[in-house]
């Protein structure tokens, strides 16, 4: 059978209170929207339908090829936003699938069963018209009450404004979520009657298939599953539940998670096996943690790869790579382009940006590294800073291998410091410094040995 997916997405979200429209609003790092298109794109064996609207051409631009597009200019209810969709479906598919742009958390395996209950029945009596899921709950989020006969099936829906007092009372309710067969559909959605409110009700498809004669089956749906998002609360709500299913499929992959209620995974993030997340953990976008590795408590990694058995305490962590056996913080920066080789270590209140720090390489504390070059097995003293910007530009910085720079040392770029070299205590270097040679004061020059008379001391 043939599946096709609709998915309306056209509102404007003025409950919201927000220049995004509200499908854009972001849900573990993703948009809203893009959870229910990944949904879509589970279930169907087909490119999903959006029917856009508000903001149109922003929501284009994000799903970019994931989704075929349709317009509704006039925001005249779901019958006709599904309307819309009938030039591009008609002939392609025997089921079509009406779900919302903005319920992120219907899951694919519902539809799924959605749609086999509708092939099931379609197949033991082709009089089937639809399929449609329905939920039993105090909290009706404005959904219309399912209205049954004496013999238990389902003959209309009413939307919530039109109820009265003893179907307000109803507690079974309509999320909106069908499996049409697709013939039937679009036969019959221009009979869709105007309602009081100057709109078509998708609802009222129900009773038409009813009236005709024809079949009209609903499963349950689990209670988290079709929650819509109209308020910022709502989307809070949502994003409680998303976060709880990521962490448990990470946990169950072998991540061990300290705190779910304190930690905030984004839907993109991958770990390995055995990393630990300690309370206080934030991972967002497109990071990567490897195995054996340890985050926090209190870290936020943005867009990043962290190797195996790495450390991370208390720390910001932005577009940077940490390979194997890295160690920052408590306390540590890294910002966008920062590179860390295996086994460095960065200790407390270290910044560095868009720096390669080389294998072996330790900066203890409280230094600053922007623009530079740092070779193997160097020692970064206290208070070291690369002065890598005159006003104007930015320099580098290119440090050899083996280096020690001393306490408060200031490094002001352009400049090298050749392999072997060292700078004392408060240099501040403004030229290169030559391979194995120690530096000193300020402005940094070498340091003149001893004269060496081949004389004893008088006190030996």
């Amino acid at each position: 059978m043939r599946t096709a997916n609709v998915i309306l997405a056209a509102g404007s979200g003025t409950r919201m209170k927000s220049d995004l429209p509200k499908v854009l609003h972001p849900l573990l790092g993703r948009p809203m929207v893009a959870w229910t298109v990944e949904m879509a794109e589970a279930v169907g064996d087909q490119q999903p339908v959006l029917v856009v609207g508000h903001g149109k051409e922003q929501v284009k631009a994000l799903l970019g090829d994931r989704a075929e597009f349709v317009e509704q200019k006039e925001l005249l209810g779901t019958g006709h936003a599904v309307q819309q969709a009938a030039p591009v479906l008609q002939g392609r598919a025997d089921a079509v699938v009406v779900t919302y742009g903005d319920m992120p958390l219907l899951r694919a395996e519902t539809v799924r069963s959605l749609v086999d209950l509708f092939a099931r029945e379609r197949q033991a009596s082709v009089q089937t018209a639809l399929a449609m899921l329905t939920v039993v709950r105090d909290y009706p989020q404005g959904f219309g009450r399912v209205v049954r006969d004496a013999q238990g099936e389902v003959v209309r829906i009413v939307e919530e404004a039109d109820c009265t007092p003893q179907q307000r009372a109803l507690r079974e309710l309509n999320p909106g979520i069908y499996c049409f067969d697709a013939e039937w559909l679009w036969q019959n959605l221009g009979q869709i009657p105007l309602s009081a409110k100057g709109e078509y009700y998708l609802t009222d498809m129900v009773g038409m298939a009813v009236e005709q004669g024809r079949r009209v089956v609903a499963t349950p749906a689990p209670l988290d599953e079709v929650n819509g998002i109209n308020t910022r609360v709502h989307l809070a709500e949502a994003a409680q539940i998303l976060r709880y299913r990521v962490l448990e499929a990470h946990m169950l992959a072998g991540v061990t998670v300290v705190d779910p209620a304190a930690t905030y995974v984004d839907a993109e993030v991958r770990i390995g096996r055995d990393s630990v997340l300690l309370p206080g953990v934030m991972l967002e976008g497109d990071t990567q943690i490897g195995e054996h590795a340890q985050i926090g408590p209190y870290s936020r990694i943005v867009n990043s790869r962290i190797g195996s058995r790495c450390r991370v305490q208390n720390s910001v962590v932005e577009d940077t790579i940490m390979e194997d056996d890295c160690q920052i913080g408590p306390f540590g920066h890294l910002r966008k382009g920062a590179h860390l080789g295996c086994g460095v270590h960065m200790g407390n209140f270290g910044e560095v940006k868009n720096s390669y720090l080389a294998p072996g390489v330790k900066m203890g504390h409280f230094s600053y590294l922007g623009d530079a070059q740092v070779g193997e097995n160097v020692n970064i003293g206290a208070w070291t800073i690369t002065c890598n910007y005159d006003g104007a530009r930015k320099h580098r910085t290119v440090i050899g291998e083996g280096v020690f720079i001393g306490s408060d040392t200031l490094l002001v770029a352009p400049v090298e410091v050749g392999e072997g070299a060292k700078t004392g205590a408060g240099a501040v270097v403004t030229h290169d410094v030559p391979p194995h040679t120690v530096v000193v004061g300020v402005p940094a020059r070498p340091m003149n040995p001893k004269p060496h008379t081949g004389e004893r001391s008088k006190s030996a």
